[in-house]
């Protein structure tokens, strides 16, 4: 398959002058792909697969949506959900009926929690989530490890030193525009590093605690335990954001297999399969905070978004997705393993296997990962170091996709061994970081 996407760049190249960035999301930027060559807009998606605007049908092997299709793209039943929703009128000057019954069924999936409020993104959750538990704890300051999203309170710890998000997001990221008087109000701490936690709580007045509860790596020691114990203890509100974990190894937040119960959870990304909808669950004691705080948006109302997450939930119990997709996620484990072995490379492979990666371990290490992408997209196939599992990757995609990564990683193997990477690139290599595309 030749690589053509001109109508896709060309429409790329004029959104870069109109729109700041070029898009909305930095995880869909073609740089962090495949520069010049990489589909930017599709015009379809099905199950996994995906088609562009210049007409080429391609696998995704990819993202998924950054992680919002479980079920896969344009599932009818969840589909047909929403299509009656809309046709029943999505907005009005009254409340849809269905975020009740969300809430009820995310509490009864969840029995700690007794209040719910929903908003549309995942930053927007987070920012929620942080006001309430402000109020809670009547203090100020939060401790926080893994990504937040974009919103002031979180970017503010780049304010004392633009290294402090480096091991929770991307290198650098550039925070103009964050007020400056909200330095010193979020402190880092480091995954399964307890002792550190320990010693901002004891030297920083913290009142709110927001983290991951497993992203790259697996709590040891009972870290999650004693983040429990600490936060109690010291009269602290436990914030858990699952907007990326939960519904992927079980039915709900992924604290559940770990009986480690917070003051407040978030969920989002896979709650409606594509739609936006996101959830704050908490305790009734933290949650009635939110009364005292001016927290509303009118697109929080729509119906659409409910009404998806009543029918992703339904789906997703009946057909118990996390088993099918944490069984694709071991298959991708053992053959990246078994790739790496039999090539001799030298690779790190992280993450929950439904949305498990892998990096080499290598001086081009980058030029490796644009490789791939590069010669993956030649077989029609949207593939990088990650993929994030679905129901609809079916065993026959999964062997297509190993047959043709088998490929890179003998070239790989002869890089390793003398030849010159550059040789075999034919655009530019994949960003990494936040960068100013124009």
């Amino acid at each position: 398959m030749k690589l053509n996407s001109k109508k896709g760049q060309a429409l790329y190249k004029k959104a870069k002058k109109i729109i700041p960035g070029g898009n909305m999301l930095l995880s869909k930027r073609p740089e962090i792909f495949l520069p010049n060559a990489w589909p930017p807009y599709f015009k379809k998606a099905k199950g996994c697969y995906v088609w562009d605007i210049d007409g080429n049908k391609y696998t995704d092997m990819n993202l998924m949506g950054v992680g919002t299709n479980i079920l896969g793209y344009a599932n009818s039943k969840i589909d047909n959900a929403v299509i009656k929703a809309i046709k029943n009128g999505s907005m009005s000057s009254l409340n849809a009926p269905e975020e009740v019954s969300l809430a009820e069924n995310l509490i009864d999936i969840h029995p700690w929690a007794k209040m719910v409020k929903f908003a549309r993104t995942g930053g927007e959750a987070n920012a929620i989530a942080i006001r309430i538990a402000r109020a809670a704890s009547k203090k100020d300051k939060v401790a926080f490890c893994g990504y937040h999203g974009w919103h002031d309170w979180y970017l503010a710890t780049n304010l004392e030193g633009n290294k402090n998000l480096n091991n929770h997001l991307l290198p650098s990221l550039q925070i103009k525009g964050v007020p400056k008087d909200l330095k010193n109000s979020i402190y880092p701490f480091r995954y399964n590093n307890f002792e550190e936690l320990e010693k901002l709580v004891n030297q920083k007045k913290i009142g709110v605690i927001c983290m991951e509860v497993v992203r790259n790596e697996e709590p040891r020691n009972n870290f999650l335990k004693k983040v429990r114990n600490l936060a109690t203890k010291k009269g602290i509100v436990l914030i858990f954001d699952e907007c990326t974990s939960a519904f992927r190894n079980n039915f709900g937040g992924i604290h559940k297999l770990y009986n480690v119960e917070p003051d407040i959870a978030l969920f989002g990304k896979a709650l409606g399969n594509g739609y936006p909808i996101t959830a704050i669950i908490g305790t009734k004691e933290v949650m009635e905070n939110a009364q005292d705080s001016f927290i509303s948006s009118t697109f929080w109302t729509d119906r659409v978004g409910p009404a998806a997450a009543l029918a992703t939930l339904h789906e997703m119990k009946k057909i118990k997705s996390w088993n099918i997709i944490t069984k694709n996620g071991k298959k991708l484990i053992q053959n990246w393993k078994q790739l790496s072995k039999k090539y001799n490379l030298n690779i790190t492979i992280q993450g929950l296997p439904a949305l498990c990666n892998f990096t080499f371990t290598s001086k081009n290490s980058k030029k490796y990962k644009t490789l791939i992408t590069q010669e993956m997209l030649k077989k029609g196939i949207l593939a990088s170091t990650a993929v994030y599992s679905s129901i609809s990757h079916s065993n026959s995609i999964l062997k297509e996709y190993f047959y043709e990564l088998e490929k890179t990683f003998k070239i790989i193997e002869k890089c390793e061994n003398g030849e010159n990477i550059n040789k075999y690139l034919k655009y530019p290599e994949s960003h990494s970081t936040f960068e100013r595309l124009n």
